[in-house]
């Protein structure tokens, strides 16, 4: 976030912005926990405590890559963020994926770049190396997250043999998690020396403290969806609806007004994620259909044993 001043000059509040947005989502987690309750299991703290550090330099990365390339680039070297994060899930979090799962994150994978690179070209200022540097470092940064939120999963398992289904909540994911993500925010700030300018304009100009605070809080609400996810399903599956949901987006603008066409390249794109997508949700109900079929023999000789 960069924001002018009226003298002409540019304050940076890109770091005081995500320490103000981790700490609000985090006092959210933290009432949702009191409001809610725990999960009541032993939980991996540090492992949740240090997947909120590597998403947190991810992002940083991520946007300082905007500074040194185009904002096409950085969306191109995103779009295949789900590669890096089954990866994490296999070398950190001890994952094991099918065939299936495998050539869904291909296919996902290669849609959303066929689909962003098949649009109408855009100008964009010339890529540095360092900035291309960045956006790789973000993406290992994305599956040290996604490994370290699997093996946290994991890890809660095996420290609570006796107990059914054991996994730590969303809240109490989202706590630990945005709040190493605050104190590596307030250094990246402080080393940046926003910190002290950041908060000298805020308290000059309080709207832009207020606009934070409703950015934060508006952050707090979606990041409730995002860790029900994550805790529910999969990192995996988180990384599949983040990556897919400007394809569905850019689709809704297409039906509601027909003058915002896509190109032939951009359908095809279209196509090989809802094929991708397909084939996730059918391999669940296949996988579902025998349990369904076992259960139904039992429950009938229940029933002509009353």
């Amino acid at each position: 976030m960069v924001r002018a001043r009226p003298d002409g000059g540019i304050v940076e509040l890109s770091f005081l912005a995500l320490t103000v947005e981790r700490g609000i989502n985090a006092l959210v987690a933290l009432i949702g926990m009191v409001a809610l309750g725990g999960s009541g299991a032993n939980i991996p703290h540090m492992d949740i405590f240090n997947s909120g550090i590597s998403q947190m330099l991810a992002m940083a990365a991520s946007n300082e890559a905007l500074r040194y390339v185009s904002y096409p680039t950085q969306v191109l070297g995103k779009s295949g963020k789900m590669v890096p994060v089954m990866a994490g899930g296999l070398i950190i979090g001890g994952q094991s994926y099918s065939m299936g799962e495998y050539l869904q994150v291909v296919l996902v994978t290669l849609g959303v770049i066929v689909f962003n690179f098949g649009g109408k070209s855009k100008k964009g200022g010339e890529d540095s190396s360092y900035g291309l540097f960045l956006i790789v470092v973000s993406l290992i940064m994305d599956a040290v997250t996604g490994g370290l939120q699997d093996k946290a999963k994991k890890r809660t398992k095996e420290l609570n043999v006796g107990m059914a289904n054991a996994k730590p909540t969303m809240h109490e994911s989202m706590l630990y998690t945005n709040l190493s993500g605050c104190i590596v925010a307030v250094v990246l700030a402080f080393a940046a020396g926003q910190l002290t300018d950041g908060v000298a304009f805020c308290l000059k100009y309080p709207e832009v403290m207020q606009a934070l605070i409703i950015y934060s809080l508006a952050s707090a609400v979606g990041q409730n969806f995002i860790y029900y996810t994550v805790t529910e399903f999969s990192p995996l599956l988180l990384t599949t609806v983040t990556t897919t949901r400007k394809i569905f987006s850019t689709l809704y603008s297409v039906f509601r007004n027909p003058s915002n066409s896509l190109t032939g390249m951009q359908w095809s794109g279209c196509a090989m994620v809802f094929i991708g997508i397909f084939m996730e949700v059918g391999s669940k109900f296949f996988k579902s259909a025998p349990k369904a079929k076992e259960a139904a023999p039992e429950s009938s000789g229940k029933d002509k044993r009353t």
